[in-house]
């Protein structure tokens, strides 16, 4: 009963998605795909830079540009929770989900 419990508890937190899982074209998935790919890319590059103990200048400008990279990354899929979750959400009536999209906004900075 308890694992029913917890499970149902699960599925409550994310009230756009019941199982937590979005539907993606393949377009869209190796678009986010490459994003991240390049983001590892770019961490990668700056573990090498701190290996051959390059300048402290030349890593800062790297570490800001995986910032900049991980921040435009996250307002993609926020949007595409957005236009996708909140919208199916919504028109089923569940204003509640405007106060998640709130909180997840803020997680973003």
């Amino acid at each position: 009963m308890e694992d029913r419990i917890a499970t149902d508890n699960t599925a409550d937190m994310c009230a756009c998605c019941h199982h937590k899982n979005t539907p993606r074209s393949g377009k869209e998935q190796r678009q986010l795909q490459s994003r991240i790919n390049r983001i590892i890319g770019q961490l990668n590059g700056i573990k090498n830079m701190l290996d051959d103990n390059r300048y402290c200048g030349d890593i800062l400008i790297q570490i800001g540009a995986v910032e900049s990279a991980l921040q435009s990354l996250g307002y993609v899929i926020l949007q595409e929770h957005l236009q996708t979750c909140v919208v199916e959400e919504v028109r089923k009536g569940n204003e509640d989900i405007m106060a998640e999209a709130v909180e997840l906004i803020k997680k973003l900075k």
